[in-house]
């Protein structure tokens, strides 16, 4: 079985089980994934899969897949789904070369999802013979092969000439990340400095290094990467590196720009905001974000309520503990005690605590807590889980350290897929109220605005006689 009971929406077409002749064959297929079902063909399932009591020989199907019969038994690694609402994929990186040896376990490629950048695991032993989606490639549909791994070094050679003869042909043209960059010179000059911007670095230097979150900031603020010292493993880029980045100052190249081209690179990429417009690549995660939003505000009819909360006692407490837990290096925050109150106001009103599934409202027995984090990348909601039960001090540290995975790109799938109930906080941005959209399937989002002193009417003749000798005081 390889879809389990409860899985909803399966495609039209989508392999959900298999079936076979003989008792005997059954075990053969004790390990056999829903992946490796969508390398095979279709059409013969029975065919392909036939052979699997034999390890080796279960894992390639070229005929199924390559015309002719002349490559050597071979696997062709799709692409998965990385988190339940992905559709396509980017390639942000290969993290092995055609040639290498290939362990259970070992780093393949980073894939940016529509939630993240997630290291795409090799879970077969081998060699990476022939990598079938460059680098940089964007909106790859799942299940489209990205590269073949075989059994013997020496099969190697068989697939330098291989070509998909399915639709991954058509989406090698896709890979059009570096279209978007040339933009950025033609609102100065001509797209000539373009060539030079990209290609420059890469023949003097060889291959640049640099994590996906760095890339994106990189190409955010228009940063050539090839100008970029890195400071992390093998002068690896890293985010550090592209925040402290400080261009050259080659001013006295300016001048030229108008008779010589050839010198334009550098200055063109701190001269984009001179330029009408700029058009920045949309990444995956910011498409995703766009579409759950829009989705949210046309299908949940969004209702808004508001309460104005005295914090002055939270404050006075929050001043109190800090000081106990100054040695455990924790610092609490008031977006902490937030945390905490909704997640028992939760238990107190399930009906808050609920998720809306199509045919049942959910009602949820634990409180797990998103917590919405601004990245570069786009907006996120890291999951503070069991927050109902936790103490202060470690929803403090949950908070610390998702937000920071989540800025880093570091974030597991586990970590910000679900939760029960959404705090978004924008009181520290100095912002009175706001109106947060619902995260579906949640019932219920809180929007926190900041804090302000306010002269309040005292309820008693005798408090307000208190309050009259304080202020003469």
């Amino acid at each position: 079985i390889l879809v389990s009971e409860g899985t909803r929406d399966v495609p039209v077409g989508g392999v959900i089980c298999i079936t076979v002749e003989k008792p005997e064959f059954i075990d053969a297929f004790s390990s056999y994934t829903l992946d490796s079902a969508a390398a095979s063909a279709p059409s013969v399932p029975t065919t392909s899969l036939s052979p699997p009591a034999a390890a080796a020989t279960a894992v390639p199907s070229p005929p199924a897949q390559a015309p002719g019969s002349s490559y050597p038994s071979h696997l062709k690694i799709l692409l998965p789904a990385l988190s339940p609402t992905m559709t396509m994929g980017t390639v942000q990186r290969w993290e092995k070369k055609v040639g290498e040896k290939l362990c259970e376990g070992d780093l393949l490629a980073e894939i940016e999802t529509d939630k993240a950048t997630i290291g795409f695991e090799v879970q077969e032993e081998g060699y990476l013979a022939k990598i079938l989606v460059a680098e940089g490639t964007r909106d790859v549909p799942l299940g489209t092969p990205l590269c073949i791994i075989v059994e013997k070094e020496s099969d190697i050679a068989t697939f330098a000439d291989y070509k998909e003869t399915g639709e991954v042909v058509d989406i090698k043209p896709q890979a059009a990340p570096p279209t978007p960059a040339s933009v950025f010179p033609p609102s100065s000059h001509p797209a000539t400095p373009a060539a030079p911007l990209v290609s420059t670095p890469a023949a003097a230097k060889g291959r640049v290094f640099v994590s996906p979150l760095a890339k994106k900031l990189a190409a955010e603020k228009g940063i050539n990467l090839g100008q970029v010292k890195g400071s992390g493993p093998d002068g690896r880029i890293i985010k550090k590196d592209i925040d402290s980045f400080i261009p050259p100052k080659v001013v006295t190249a300016a001048p030229t720009i108008g008779v010589a081209p050839a010198v334009a690179p550098s200055p063109t990429v701190t001269a984009v905001p001179t330029g009408v417009f700029t058009d920045i690549p949309i990444s995956n995660i910011r498409r995703v974000i766009a579409q759950r939003l829009m989705q949210s505000k046309q299908t949940i009819p969004h209702y808004y309520l508001s309460v104005d909360v005295n914090v002055g006692e939270i404050l006075q407490l929050r001043k109190e503990l800090n000081e106990v837990v100054k040695t455990d290096n924790i610092k609490l925050s008031v977006n902490d005690f937030i945390i905490k109150a909704s997640a028992l106001a939760c238990l107190k009103v399930p009906e808050a605590n609920a998720s809306w599934l199509d045919t049942v409202i959910r009602q949820n027995h634990v409180v797990d807590v998103n917590v919405a984090v601004s990245t570069p990348a786009g907006l996120i909601t890291p999951i503070v889980f069991n927050a109902h039960i936790k103490g202060l001090s470690a929803i403090s540290r949950d908070v610390v350290s998702l937000a920071a995975k989540a800025r880093e790109g570091k974030l597991k799938p586990h970590e910000f897929q679900g939760g029960t109930f959404t705090v978004s906080n924008l009181g520290m941005y100095g912002i009175k109220n706001f109106s947060a959209i619902i995260n579906p399937p949640q019932a219920c989002i809180l929007a926190i605005g900041g804090s302000e002193n306010r002269l309040i009417p005292a309820d008693t003749e005798k408090e307000s006689d208190v309050a009259r000798r304080s202020e003469e005081h």
